[in-house]
């Protein structure tokens, strides 16, 4: 069988492209006290929890859940909200050169990112490299996050992609083996070096 030409290469943003950690955060609110932080983070605002905000839950609905839940955290839990832009950090540089190389190519750049509805704005705020992409997926706009592979149909679909001609890149394993079992490559973000080597490795011209 003749191998597809690569075409389309789709970034996932947080933990590839742009340095997101709530512990930024809560450094400050918990004086850089880590066994609160982890137990906050663990117990209280959990990724779980987070997630549901990514999928299309508003931040109100999941605040008001936790605080109910556990209202001795309340202020805590509303700083996720109302503080939620000092999670983010900076940009990641060597994936961002990568970016900036392939900008300059033939492929076509997308993005499909797990991200709040509500919170995207400030990412395209402070980040003027997303604008390089033609196009982003944000889960919460669908209500679909990864790896259900509802929404890598749904990015097929939108944005008319053939899997096998797109290369998915995300520090996630279980988003890449989705990608992966819908018949388009994935690559499992660790760094940029890393990342660099396993495009050529595919075929990209870096």
């Amino acid at each position: 069988m003749k191998k597809q030409k690569i075409k389309n290469i789709i970034f996932d943003l947080g933990g590839v492209l742009i340095d997101w950690n709530p512990r930024y955060l809560y450094d400050r609110l918990l004086k850089n006290d880590q066994q609160k932080i982890d137990y906050f983070l663990s117990t209280v605002c959990t990724q779980t929890w987070n997630e549901e905000q990514d999928k299309g839950r508003s931040f109100d609905e999941g605040v008001a859940i936790l605080s109910k839940k556990y209202p001795e955290f309340t202020e805590l839990i509303q700083a996720y909200h109302t503080n939620w832009e000092e999670m983010l950090g900076n940009t990641i540089s060597d994936t961002l050169e990568i970016l900036e190389h392939l900008r300059k190519s033939s492929y076509q750049l997308y993005a499909l990112t797990n991200w709040s509805q509500e919170k995207f704005p400030f990412g395209v705020k402070k980040f003027e490299f997303l604008r390089w992409f033609k196009e982003i997926m944000v889960s919460g706009d669908v209500q679909l996050k990864k790896p259900d592979p509802k929404i890598y149909e749904l990015l097929f679909e939108r944005f008319n992609l053939v899997p096998e001609e797109s290369i998915f890149i995300d520090d996630s394993v279980k988003n890449v083996e989705a990608s992966r079992n819908l018949g388009m490559p994935g690559i499992v973000f660790e760094n940029g070096p890393q990342l660099k080597k396993a495009l050529i490795d595919l075929g990209i011209d870096l």
